[in-house]
């Protein structure tokens, strides 16, 4: 099937007019079914056009509109469905707190773990407050000390990963973000305790693989793990952001590519027609895909698991050398 972007994008737009209300309804207790009916009957004519054909058959834009569908679920949503005991930390010990990167320990579906959650929100407010899920320095900061305490107590990490990338701001380089981003991911390399990943929505460049340098790293069905953006990669290719379709069949972004080109392990089933058309079923099959790898990589020593994962990463990409 190949859709029609504007009518995609009505319908991400609907989506979210509905998700705010609903918000809105829940919170202040207000009556407002007489705004939500119309837009959701109109919401389920748009994805009965959308949903019908194969999973094999939508293109690697479409899949990419999934990933940022309103109400997909978010970090903290999953945690929700599968944590209990969740205790969030704050603060990097230098400079502050970056709500847009988060974490603590928790037990996830009863097996003792330290969490990183890159959360972007779940309304236009939280969403702005998390900035969507972009991280400062400070956030990576502060990740590094969760990996300090997982390795110091012998916790499994599981990070959660859903991104466009870190904060492009001035004042996050000028509080070193580059540096920020290689210490995390040098800190995630040299854990001794088991890593698993997660990509459940988006996942940018480095502001992603901060926290994703995991010995086992998976991806939900409709989600995308790249260098870049689409949107970033056609204004620096074509100076033209609308040609984003195009840029994402070129960076071959999507989970099938990923897994067939060896970047990840495991696809994450989801529900037809993407996971926030059902988070609770949509949280199932993650839940039992990270704790089939925690289990399996619990039972390796701390040294085979520090070597496997540089050896896992080492093996990435195909090179030529020429004289």
């Amino acid at each position: 099937m190949t859709t029609n972007p504007t009518s995609l994008d009505t319908l991400n737009e609907l989506e979210a007019r509905v998700h705010d209300l609903e918000v809105t309804a829940r919170n202040t207790g207000q009556n407002l079914d007489a705004a939500i009916t119309p837009l959701r009957a109109e919401v389920d004519r748009l994805r009965a056009a959308h949903t019908p054909a194969p999973k094999a058959a939508l293109t690697r834009w479409e899949r990419v509109q999934l990933a940022r569908a309103p109400g997909r679920p978010t970090a903290l949503d999953y945690v929700e469905h599968l944590c209990t005991e969740f205790t969030e930390l704050h603060g990097d010990r230098r400079y502050g707190d970056d709500p847009a990167l988060i974490g603590g320990p928790a037990r996830w579906q009863g097996v003792p773990v330290m969490l990183l959650l890159q959360q972007k929100g779940r309304d236009t407010k939280t969403k702005i407050k998390r900035r969507f899920g972009s991280a400062n320095p400070e956030g990576y900061r502060k990740a590094v000390r969760l990996m300090d305490l997982a390795d110091k107590f012998g916790l499994p990490v599981v990070a959660l990963v859903d991104t466009q990338g870190a904060y492009p701001g001035l004042e996050a380089e000028e509080r070193g973000q580059g540096w920020a981003i290689a210490e995390s991911i040098r800190r995630m390399l040299n854990l001794r305790v088991p890593v698993v990943n997660v990509v459940i929505g988006e996942g940018g460049s480095g502001g992603a693989l901060a926290i994703a340098v995991g010995n086992r790293v998976l991806i939900q069905e409709n989600a995308w793990y790249s260098v870049i953006s689409p949107e970033g990669a056609a204004s620096i290719i074509w100076k033209d952001a609308s040609k984003a379709p195009l840029a994402a069949e070129a960076l071959r972004l999507t989970a099938p590519d990923l897994l067939e080109l060896g970047i990840v392990e495991e696809v994450i089933p989801e529900p037809t027609g993407g996971a926030h058309l059902n988070p609770q079923q949509a949280a199932h099959a993650v839940g039992e895909a990270v704790t089939r790898h925690l289990r399996d990589l619990m039972a390796q020593s701390p040294a085979d698991l520090k070597s496997g994962r540089a050896a896992r990463f080492r093996r990435l990409g195909a090179y030529t050398e020429t004289t």
